[in-house]
């Protein structure tokens, strides 16, 4: 994956009694920014990607009378982004932050 940084995040799980297992999560990547983008170095997409992202946000939310509610105003805390994945071949190993061609947006 792109832009990792630090130690790989592990989860424990059981599994029908055995001991912990541990598993490693997708680490942080790095978002393209106006002068970068996205590239599937294994079948070239540029295009379309499958991102999963982690959001903290405060909102807030107005409910009627009738109990419908409304979120009039939001703001994102944090933001990062857990995983890319190319959606023409499904690879996340091979999404790479590469410049725009004239560096621009």
């Amino acid at each position: 994956m792109l832009g990792t940084t630090g130690d790989a995040s592990l989860r424990s799980k059981q599994s029908n009694g055995e001991s912990d297992r541990r598993e490693e999560l997708p680490m942080p990547t790095t978002r393209p920014d106006a002068t970068t983008r996205w590239r599937c170095g294994g079948c070239g997409n540029l295009t379309r990607f499958d991102v999963t992202r982690q959001t903290k946000s405060t909102e807030f939310w107005h409910f009627d009378l009738a109990g419908q509610s409304t979120v009039e105003t939001a703001e994102t805390l944090s933001e990062s982004v857990l995983e890319v994945r190319c959606r023409w071949c499904g690879r996340d190993d091979a999404v790479q932050v590469v410049a725009r061609p004239d560096g621009s947006p």
